[in-house]
């Protein structure tokens, strides 16, 4: 499949990304990734093992975009749970079904 990334065009196949990332140590997945064998990869880090460009030079959409297209599971950014500004008493106390008294 041809694809643009990074102005650059590429020639990718399924098979090729897989033969690319064997043996590859996937790095910590903090946001976009792509399911590569039963691996979670980044997604910046396929596209610099894969197009061999530097991650700055191109978009995780559009790595994303290239490996759907080739038929590989990405995952989107996972929702980060909603930050609580309740101190320890206040969680105590609403677990005991007390309202705390100010």
């Amino acid at each position: 499949m041809r694809c643009v990334i990074a102005r650059f065009p590429f020639d990718l196949t399924k098979s090729g990304v897989l033969e690319s990332m064997k043996g590859v140590k996937p790095e910590p997945v903090t946001g976009e990734s792509v399911i590569i064998g039963r691996r979670h990869y980044p997604v910046k880090q396929v596209g610099e093992v894969v197009t061999r460009q530097d991650r700055r030079d191109f978009s995780a959409g559009e790595v994303l975009r290239a490996m759907s297209r080739l038929g590989f599971t990405c995952r989107a950014l996972p929702e980060a749970a909603p930050a609580r500004g309740e101190s320890p008493s206040q969680r105590a106390s609403v677990m005991l079904g007390t309202p705390l008294s100010g």
